[in-house]
């Protein structure tokens, strides 16, 4: 498997290169050169493979021969073990639950097989591995989680102070080990800041062998692709159009759909579901994109100003075929974008309608879906719930005046101590503290 830069179609590398450097020298984000096209007999007959069997088609015809398939095996084997299934709302409108994970979140799916496959490729390496993360809400759990004690590597989790739930802040602050958090006194879009200037700098790049968990690494990013086949396998042959609804924030779960459908996955539109952080639904209406600092919302995990993958989105369009490559996209791609009043609305209207408990993201979801089958009949759609609504447990059971029912793994850590170390939005403090305590 070749890759490039998205600022430099010219220059390659290698999948393993990619997967351990996390960003390229010029802060592109790594790109396949060649996204191929799945047998159709496997599109039509997905309902005879299993989750696992997906996955490891997907990545065989991906990676090509950069893994031995006995060890691609393996790694799937470990990574993806828990289920996606497809909850019916009505006969046009679907859940698919991505919380089944350990951290009762979607990004299991992509922290898990990031870790095996970081360790398989980072196996003989005298000098140990450290993995920077910023996380909005649930990246830093599920890297975590997928990590913990792997040998040879030490994972340094960034997340903004106060704009997280305290069950997804004890996700990320109580395990130890080879894991530490770093309480960032700004937004999200300053921890992501602070994770990109570290792979810039050349003191910090030769004193410490720097990699990065968020979905612009490309090895979080291509197991989001598996729960689109997985999912499109449980929906009805009823010839209805199929559609996906992706709650989004640094919009890593998008392009992974975008991926799938390149590989041959018949997905006739997407939608962006975005919070009152709306520049990618602006940039799909104008045509102009304008980065700015994020809002704090109830959506936490989608409080992203300057969405990271959106230069992939754009590379996905630019130059594939006539025409702009706004035009291009907003073919494939609808936006819509909801505050926080509107969100709990939804919390409320799905309880209500399909007696189903969603959580404020997958809210926005549905409400984006909503709209969207509005103006166009005729389709079913997916919303995928990206998080156990149980990790926003004050606000859900305020809005539907009911107990919330806690998985055991998330209700003990209630009373688990939180150790993080508070940290300004500013790089020289964030290098001091890598190259005191980690180098």
């Amino acid at each position: 498997m070749k890759l490039y830069s998205t600022k430099n179609k010219q220059a390659f590398t290698g999948l393993k290169q990619a997967v351990l450097k996390g960003l390229p020298d010029d802060n592109g984000l790594y790109m396949p050169m060649e996204i191929p096209r799945l047998p159709e007999a496997f599109i039509e007959n997905l309902s005879d493979f299993s989750f696992p069997e997906i996955a490891f088609t997907v990545c065989r015809y991906l990676f090509k021969e950069s893994i031995q398939e006995e060890d691609l095996r393996r790694i799937i084997q470990k990574a993806v073990n828990f289920p996606a299934p497809v909850v019916p709302l009505d006969e046009e409108k679907y859940v698919l639950e991505l919380f089944h994970g350990p951290s009762l979140a979607f990004k299991d799916f992509g922290a898990r097989f990031m870790a095996q496959l970081m360790s398989y490729f980072n196996e003989g390496e005298t000098r140990e591995l450290v993995i920077l993360v910023a996380t909005s809400g649930d990246t830093g759990g599920a890297v975590a989680a997928g990590f913990l004690q792997a040998p040879g590597i030490k994972v340094i989790i960034l997340y903004p102070s106060g704009k997280v739930s305290m069950l997804q802040e004890k996700q990320l602050t109580t395990l130890d080990h080879n894991i530490f958090a770093l309480e960032v006194d700004g937004t999200f879009d300053d921890c992501q800041a602070l994770v990109k200037q570290a792979f810039l700098d050349k003191g910090l790049s030769g004193a410490l062998r720097l990699t990065s968990a968020n979905s612009i690494n490309i090895s979080r990013l291509v197991p989001q692709t598996f729960y689109y086949f997985e999912a499109y396998k449980q929906l009805p042959r009823d010839g209805k159009k199929t559609v996906f609804c992706v709650p989004s924030g640094n919009f890593g779960n998008l392009t992974a759909g975008l991926m799938a459908q390149r590989m041959g996955l018949p997905i006739h539109h997407f939608i962006a579901a975005t919070n009152v952080n709306d520049v990618v639904p602006e940039y799909l209406e104008s045509g102009l994109f304008s980065p700015r600092p994020s809002v704090r919302t109830l959506s936490n995990a989608m409080d992203v100003g300057n969405p990271s993958n959106f230069a992939r989105m754009i590379d996905m369009y630019e130059g594939k075929t006539e025409g702009s490559t706004w035009n291009n996209m907003r073919r494939s791609i609808s936006g819509y974008a909801f505050d926080d009043a509107q969100t709990r609305e939804a919390l409320a209207e799905v309880h209500r309608q399909y007696q189903y408990i969603i959580d404020p993201h997958g809210a926005v979801g549905y409400l984006a879906l909503k709209e969207f089958q509005q103006r166009r009949s005729g389709t079913k759609g997916v919303v995928l719930e990206t998080a156990h609504p149980a990790k926003f447990l004050d606000e859900v059971e305020h809005v539907l005046n009911q107990k919330v029912e806690v998985p055991h793994r998330l209700a003990v850590l209630a009373e688990r101590e939180k150790r993080a170390v508070w940290m300004p939005p500013e790089f020289s403090a964030f290098k001091k503290w890598l190259l005191d305590n980690v180098a």
